[in-house]
């Protein structure tokens, strides 16, 4: 905690060194980097949506049920540059933070979400940085997901700029769980035994959950092995 609170005087220290020049450059700065973030999410958000459609004219199906964007906001990102302990400048930013914009996308069957995410970064303008499969190795609590960060160009008006994007890929069992865990997880005032013992039950329920999957995920597959 106190070392929290050093990073954060030394922020503050940072802000009050500054003219109001100065504050005001960074600000419009950051207003710009942001509208970059925004753009290249809508960006992925379309690749998503243009291959939700084609997949739906050639099977008959739709692999995603909902894609949900996310835009960090200016006060997220100072914090998370504190925590990391680099400059709160647009440099740094675009350098050290790789989860502003952020894309999720809610699949009916795990190997769609295989499939979306093959689909996605085989595209000649995607560039794949880093992939994290907590759907293969699940996080301690229970947590699936796969977690992609790509970078993708934007056309500006005068230049071309590549961006970094999280996308996440779940299932509806695995966001329900997530949503239901994130709001269970900051409950205040809970007892050490009750938290132990609510961490268990949600392990469990995670468990359940990745069950549900795999047995829908069987069923659908023996349905559509009677048609081909």
């Amino acid at each position: 905690m106190v070392k929290n609170m050093d990073r954060k005087q030394q922020f503050i220290d940072f802000i009050s060194e500054r003219s109001d020049a100065e504050l005001k450059e960074m600000t419009d700065n950051m207003k710009i980097l942001m509208s970059y973030y925004r753009c290249a999410m809508f960006e992925i958000e379309t690749k998503f949506r243009v291959l939700n459609e084609q997949f739906s004219i050639e099977h008959e199906r739709n692999p995603i049920e909902s894609i949900k964007t996310r835009l960090k906001s200016l006060e997220s990102i100072r914090e998370k540059t504190v925590r990391k302990e680099i400059p709160f400048t647009v440099q740094s930013i675009e350098d050290n933070l790789s989860d502003i914009a952020g894309v999720r996308v809610i699949c009916s069957f795990i190997d769609d979400i295989y499939m979306l995410a093959d689909c996605l970064t085989s595209q000649d303008d995607v560039r794949l940085i880093c992939t994290k499969d907590y759907i293969k190795d699940p996080k301690p609590n229970g947590y699936r997901s796969l977690h992609l960060i790509v970078e993708i160009p934007i056309f500006l008006r005068n230049e071309k700029r590549f961006v970094k994007v999280e996308v996440q890929l779940r299932t509806i069992a695995m966001e329900t769980w997530a949503r239901l865990e994130h709001r269970m997880r900051y409950k205040k005032n809970l007892s050490k035994d009750l938290l132990k013992q609510t961490e268990n039950e949600l392990l469990e329920c995670a468990e359940l959950s990745n069950t549900l999957d795999l047995k829908m995920q069987d069923i659908r597959n023996k349905i559509e092995g009677e048609y081909i």
